[in-house]
């Protein structure tokens, strides 16, 4: 059965996006079977993959609030061993239409059933909110993954969305866990970037991933060319973050066997 991990934060840039699908598309290059969901209504992972939101009929939206089986609705990329379940701009009025439904929280859960079997990796790249559409992810995942801007005021929000993971745990689903927290947009030049690292690490320890995301020019470049990152620019600082990142998760879940001075490309 694959595992279920939501990229999540409320807070908008913090490279959640960028995470969701470059983390896809890496589990995909390392021959994991990996379906990416875009759960945001801004269809920013659906247009980073190559897909144009506006020549989507059929999307996560009608997945939710139809009839439709998400195995119908699922489309290859151009890795093989990536699919995507695409987004669109209906996607805005799905919070309001869910309301009034019984177990609305459960919609996305009940959605994945159908093809968990089907895949090693499911990604859920969530809006930058904490409303129902989030609520619906964090309660069909396994795990969740925060990134987290290597800045002052990314840390602020920090604390809100660990208290709605804990009400999904205590009230929606006992077994989600944190994956891990994901340091991003670090830039080794400004001293703030460096605090904000060393102070996150002490706070947080061992749920903070090793992998830190560089400020990178190639991953702002990628999704303009609707590519991700391994596509794009393969030997970039960016790809060999993404790639770390993903042989760290493999590593947390006892997925891969690497010796330890393999585990980790250097990044200068």
């Amino acid at each position: 059965m694959g595992k279920v991990i939501s990229i999540a934060n409320q807070k908008g840039g913090v490279g959640k996006t960028t995470t969701a699908i470059n983390l896809a598309a890496c589990l995909g290059v390392l021959e994991k079977k990996t379906l990416l969901i875009d759960a945001d209504p801004q269809a920013n992972a659906t247009s980073g993959v190559g897909i144009d939101p506006k020549t989507v009929k059929t999307s996560i939206y009608e997945c939710l609030l139809g009839d439709v089986d998400i195995k119908d609705i699922a489309i290859q990329t151009e890795n093989p061993n990536l699919d995507i379940i695409p987004a669109h701009i209906d996607l805005v009025g799905a919070e309001i239409e869910m309301i009034s439904l019984p177990n609305r929280e459960q919609m996305m859960r009940h959605a994945l059933k159908q093809v968990r079997e089907d895949y090693d990796f499911i990604i859920i790249d969530c809006s930058p909110s904490l409303g129902l559409i989030t609520v619906n992810a964090l309660t069909a995942s396994d795990s969740v993954i925060v990134p987290v801007q290597c800045e002052y005021f990314a840390l602020e929000g920090l604390g809100k969305l660990l208290n709605t993971i804990k009400i999904v745990q205590s009230r929606l689903n006992t077994d989600l866990v944190i994956e891990g927290i994901l340091l991003t947009m670090f830039d080794t030049r400004l001293r703030l970037a460096n605090q904000v690292v060393e102070e996150v690490k002490m706070h947080f320890q061992q749920l903070v991933f090793n992998t830190v995301i560089h400020r990178n020019t190639r991953l702002g470049e990628a999704p303009s060319h609707g590519e991700t990152i391994i596509m794009h620019d393969a030997s970039c600082k960016g790809s060999i973050n993404y790639l770390n990142l993903t042989r760290e998760l493999l590593q947390r879940n006892d997925l891969t066997k690497i010796k330890s001075e393999d585990k980790y490309i250097a990044v200068d």
